[in-house]
């Protein structure tokens, strides 16, 4: 199958798209068409077996903001036109509301079914994106919340297909090195530092949890803490609630670091008020940590709570403090919480497994096409 794939190929959806693609590359032949945001990639680059990158120049070589790259959208249109008469792919997957405007434009006439992923994003889109929704062969989002918002948008709830983040589970495993540690029990965080992220709530609950260390993992490179207000804001908070020598903050950690930062902890909290993948919590539960995570979104179909994690409302420092402990003291109940947590992520999230759902639905729209 020659698979078609419109998308940015920048910020948070980039590790899902070329770790899917990758995927989908062992049997089937896979091009990401994405806008240039930078002068260095050449215009096609092979990433992986079967997967090339295609670089549009489309306005500025740089990250631009979805809305801004509105008035790029014909010029993109037309690239995708042209390298799709010359080769006409079987299915098309827009990514944005961006792609897909630029997807429908580049595919127009030719009867090539696109899927569309959206993850509904508010009022600013909502025409686009129920017209998006309804002309699609079928449309991919991340979770039960989601698909709940797309049928209220108008969305056929037979075109909809609940696809959600994978995790790399060669990597995110129970058995693997471990960061160091001391003696104190550890909570980690792993995110964005900024306000609705759960930091706050994280660095407010440790002062109802003793001897136990929370490390946050996040935000800019560390050598930029200190003048970033975020961090200093957290530290400000620690300080005033007395516990600033147990909490700290690492900054932006390499991603291959992740794994073995995961393991070192008795348990990851994860408390963002809006969940669009939840993948921290599945990458965590991977490594076999539990996890206390926000009861919303993605965390809804992920975490089942008190068997694979435990849910908690978002901003609740005092209930995630009575969470935590019950963990911290319970041996027993964090080792089940890692075994069933490591066996839903491989049985259900590993991207092999997110390849062959992605691949049914591409299956799927060509037979209806």
């Amino acid at each position: 199958m020659n698979i078609a794939i419109v998308a940015s190929t920048t910020g948070n959806q980039r590790r899902h798209i070329l770790a899917a693609a990758r995927e989908l590359g062992h049997d089937h032949r896979v091009t990401i068409y994405s806008r240039r945001t930078s002068a260095e990639p050449k215009q096609r680059t092979r990433i992986a077996q079967g997967v090339t990158i295609e670089h549009i120049d489309a306005g500025p070589a740089r990250d631009l903001p979805a809305d801004d790259v509105v008035s790029y959208l014909p010029e993109l249109g037309r690239y995708l036109m042209r390298s799709w008469n010359a080769e006409r792919p079987d299915v098309i997957h827009a990514h944005s509301w961006t792609a897909g405007l630029a997807a429908v434009a580049g595919s127009e006439g030719m009867g090539v079914p696109v899927t569309q992923t959206l993850r509904p994003s508010g009022a600013a889109h909502l025409k686009l994106e129920q017209a998006l929704g309804r002309r699609a062969s079928a449309v991919v989002t991340g979770s039960g919340d989601e698909e709940s918002a797309l049928i209220r948008l108008g969305v056929p709830r037979r075109s909809i297909a609940v696809i959600p983040a994978g995790v790399d589970v060669s990597k995110f495993r129970r058995q693997g090195a471990v960061a160091a540690r001391g003696t104190r029990g550890r909570i980690l965080h792993v995110g964005s530092l900024g306000a609705g992220t759960g930091a706050q709530t994280a660095v407010r609950a440790l002062s109802a949890i003793p001897d136990v260390e929370l490390v946050i993992a996040g935000g800019p490179d560390p050598a930029d803490l200190a003048a970033d207000p975020d961090a200093r804001r957290l530290t400000e908070l620690a300080e005033t609630l007395g516990i600033a020598d147990r909490v700290r903050l690492l900054g932006r950690v390499p991603r291959s670091q992740v794994p073995r930062l995961m393991r070192s902890a008795d348990a990851v909290i994860t408390l963002p008020r809006e969940v669009p993948s939840g993948v921290v919590a599945l990458e965590a539960m991977a490594c076999g940590v539990p996890v206390i995570a926000s009861a919303v979104g993605a965390h809804l179909d992920s975490v089942v709570d008190g068997v694979t994690g435990l849910l908690v409302p978002p901003d609740r420092p005092g209930r995630t403090a009575r969470l935590a402990r019950t963990l911290l003291t319970d041996v027993t109940l964090r080792t089940a919480l890692g075994y069933a947590g490591a066996d839903r992520v491989r049985s259900r999230y590993s991207w092999e497994r997110i390849g062959q759902e992605l691949l049914r639905v591409y299956e799927d729209s060509l037979v209806r096409a």
